[in-house]
């Protein structure tokens, strides 16, 4: 069995968005000028090996997936994520 957990990754308030911006450009170029922001954003769909001889649970679940947004999936310095626990019908 597997938990599915969804991180999305964000830059903080008051962080330049170039990529956002372009797009923003993009969409009143093709004419759909009531667009005034775009912001960008990255998700990461993550699978979990649940491990119940070690006692798993989402708690434990989504404190390793902390673990990896501190450690690699975000930069603390212009990022801010958010984890979403996922239920998984196929488990």
């Amino acid at each position: 069995m597997t938990i599915e957990v969804d991180v999305t990754i964000k830059l903080k308030r008051g962080v330049a968005d170039p990529e956002g911006e372009s797009t923003k450009k993009a969409l009143n170029l093709l004419g759909f000028r009531d667009v005034r922001s775009v912001k960008t954003a990255k998700t990461f769909r993550i699978e979990v090996k649940e491990e119940p001889e070690k006692g798993s649970d989402e708690e434990k679940v989504k404190q390793e997936v902390e673990e990896m947004c501190r450690k690699l999936l975000a930069n603390p310095v212009i990022h801010d994520y958010y984890i979403k626990m996922v239920k998984n019908p196929k488990s």
